[in-house]
């Protein structure tokens, strides 16, 4: 995976200097594309995937429940059968579909049904939510590619995308905020919130060890 990360660098800076030099016609632009998933903690995967080449600014929110505009607390508990989950955009010409979902896969433990590490409930388990057919089509065909890598069976539904509710303002870009907050460890800036939780969650150890060295996150 940290191949895939590599080559998307490479595409990245080809595109950029393409279009600074006029190289790439304006018809010739791919289009912006975005997946939704669900990886548990919505702050970690926000983090995890802006970290990849051609990946935009992803938004942490709320998807595949009951209510309408659940907040924040009420997802919490359970009570409206959303998941936590980002909505990622992408350039298709820079980072596929499939990319992002082998991605995905390689930074999640998709063998848990009851949620994602320390975070325990529904509302923490992993799905992908596809648009189209060729996004299930896709989805597919990378959790198959999944799990035979694995050699375990993978829980991660595929589901219809349904209405995406953007989380709270202070859950946006939680990895690299500066307000203080108070947590277990003491008061904290978010940032050092966040790596504090992380790491105390068990997210990276868990991932290291049923991925190896096809893990692509580890320690964001």
């Amino acid at each position: 995976m940290a191949n895939i990360i590599n080559r998307l660098k490479t595409a990245a800076l080809c595109v950029a200097l393409g279009s600074a030099g006029g190289l790439v016609p304006s018809g010739a632009q791919a289009a912006q594309q975005t997946a939704i998933v669900a990886g548990g903690c919505f702050w970690c995967v926000e983090s995890d995937f802006e970290s990849v080449p051609g990946v935009g600014d992803v938004v942490s929110g709320y998807t595949g429940g009951r209510t309408e505009n659940p907040d924040y607390g009420q997802v919490g508990r359970g009570s409206t059968g959303h998941y936590e989950a980002v909505m990622i955009p992408f350039d298709d010409s820079i980072i596929s579909y499939r990319q992002i979902m082998d991605l995905f896969f390689r930074s999640v433990d998709p063998t848990d049904a009851g949620g994602q590490f320390c975070d325990r409930g529904n509302q923490y388990r992993t799905a992908i939510f596809v648009t189209t057919q060729a996004q299930a089509d896709t989805a597919v065909a990378a959790k198959a590619a999944a799990q035979n890598k694995l050699g375990r069976q993978i829980v991660t539904p595929i589901i219809q995308a349904s209405t995406f509710y953007k989380a709270e303002a202070y859950h946006q870009n939680y990895y690299k905020g500066t307000n203080l907050v108070l947590t277990r460890g003491g008061a904290k800036r978010q940032s050092d919130a966040y790596d504090f939780y992380r790491k105390g969650c068990g997210r990276d150890a868990r991932v290291q060890q049923l991925w190896g060295a096809d893990a692509p996150f580890l320690h964001h």
